[in-house]
C-alpha cells in the first residue's frame, strides 16, 4: 500500500495538464440506483451550503459504478461510488490493480428490498419460499429438480392470486439483485432438502439461477420505469428498495413477507428480514485534488443528513444506531482506508 502523499501527487499529475492549473471542479458520483436519491439530496445540500458546484450523480447500478470507480485514478474516473451492498474482494483487487489503492468505505444506513405492486390490485402476502418457487429456473418436482413449471401464483399456493407470475426486477449488475439473491433466493433454498443435498457448486447454481422464460423480467436500473410498468400491469410485481416504495406510496404497495409488512419501523427494528446495508466509497487519492469531496462527505455523514431525524430519513433511509453513526462519521471524515 502506497502512502497518501504519493497517491495525491500521482492524481494531481494526472489532473493538471500542460497550460492549465485547474482540475475538474465537480465531484463525479456513480453507482447504486437505491443510493441515488440519498446521494442527490446530500449533493444539493452540499452545493447550497458550500457554494461549490453540485456533484454530478449518475445511477449506473452498484456493479457498474464500482467498475467505473475502480478503473483508475485521474479526472476521467469517478470520485465516489454508491453501493447497495459491500464492495466485493474481487472489486477491491480490481481497484488495486488499477492504482486505486486507498478507498474509504462509508456505511450510510439500511434499506429493505420489497416486492411491490400497483394499488389498483390486491396486496400480496408471500413467503420467501413462495418467491423462490416463482422465480427459480429449476425447482423440485417429485423429488428432483426440473424446469420451473409454475406459470400462475395459485399453482404454487391456492391462497395466492390466479394471476400470471411476472416479476420486474434489476439486472445482474445491480446491488439490489445481489442482495435479493442472498437474502431471498439463498435463504429459501434452506427449506428444500433436495437442494441442501447437492454439492456446493450445484447448490449455488440451483439456489441463485433465476428463470428466463418470462416469469422474471429484467427491467434495467431505472426504478421509475418499473413503476410505470406496474401501473400498466396491476398483476405484476416489482423488486426495488424500500426507499423507492416510500417515494411512490401513492401508487404502489409493498407485499407482506413472512407475515411482516415492509415499513420504516419494521426494517429499523430488524423485523423485516429482507433488509441490507447501504454504502458509498471514496477514492482517497482524489481528496484535496477534486474540490469539495471532504465537504461532501462531511455533509452526508452529518446528523442533519443521515441522523435519526435527518433529511435522508424523510426520503426513506433507515438510520444507523447513534453510536455506529458516530464511528462511521469519524472514519469517513478522516478518510480511513479499507484494509
Amino acid at each position: 500500500m502506497k502512502g497518501p502523499i504519493i497517491a495525491v501527487a500521482g492524481v494531481a499529475a494526472a489532473l493538471v495538464c500542460a497550460g492549465t492549473a485547474q482540475a475538474r471542479d465537480q465531484i463525479r458520483i456513480v453507482g447504486s440506483s437505491t443510493v441515488f436519491p440519498f446521494s442527490t439530496a446530500a449533493a444539493e445540500q452540499f452545493a447550497q451550503k458550500s457554494g461549490m458546484a453540485a456533484p454530478v450523480v449518475e445511477s449506473t447500478g452498484t456493479g457498474g459504478g464500482i467498475k467505473l470507480f475502480c478503473a483508475g485514478v485521474g479526472e476521467q474516473h469517478p470520485d465516489i461510488a454508491n453501493a447497495s451492498r459491500a464492495i466485493k474482494d474481487s472489486e477491491k483487487a480490481a481497484c488495486a490493480a488499477n492504482g486505486v489503492t486507498e478507498v474509504t468505505e462509508v456505511k450510510i444506513g439500511f434499506d429493505g428490498i420489497v416486492l411491490a405492486n400497483s394499488k389498483q390490485a390486491e396486496p400480496f402476502k408471500l413467503t420467501i419460499k413462495q418467491v423462490w418457487l416463482a422465480l427459480a429456473k429449476e425447482v423440485p418436482v417429485d423429488g428432483a429438480l426440473q424446469a420451473n413449471p409454475y406459470q400462475n401464483w395459485n399453482e404454487i399456493d391456492p391462497a395466492l392470486p390466479d394471476d400470471k407470475i411476472e416479476v420486474l426486477g434489476p439486472p445482474p449488475t445491480s446491488g439490489t439483485r445481489d442482495a435479493f439473491v442472498e437474502l431471498v433466493m439463498d435463504k429459501a433454498c434452506e427449506e428444500f432438502p433436495e437442494i441442501e443435498a447437492l454439492a456446493d457448486d450445484a447448490k449455488k447454481a440451483a439456489c441463485q439461477t433465476i428463470r428466463e422464460d418470462g416469469g422474471y423480467v429484467e427491467a434495467g436500473e431505472n426504478d421509475n420505469l418499473i413503476v410505470q410498468k406496474l401501473e400498466a400491469n396491476p398483476a405484476a410485481l416489482g423488486i426495488f428498495g424500500f426507499s423507492f416504495l416510500d417515494q411512490n406510496i401513492d401508487k404502489l404497495q409493498g407485499s407482506v413477507m413472512d407475515g411482516v409488512e415492509p415499513s420504516f419501523e419494521n426494517i429499523a427494528a430488524g423485523d423485516y428480514e429482507i433488509s441490507r446495508s447501504l454504502y458509498f466509497y471514496v477514492k482517497n487519492a482524489h481528496v484535496g485534488v477534486i474540490p469539495g469531496i471532504k465537504e461532501y462527505v462531511e455533509e452526508f455523514t452529518s446528523e442533519a443528513a443521515f441522523g435519526e431525524d435527518g433529511y435522508l430519513a424523510d426520503k426513506g433511509l433507515i438510520p444507523l444506531p447513534e453510536a455506529e453513526r458516530a464511528a462511521v462519521r469519524k472514519n469517513a471524515t478522516s478518510f480511513t482506508p479499507l484494509s
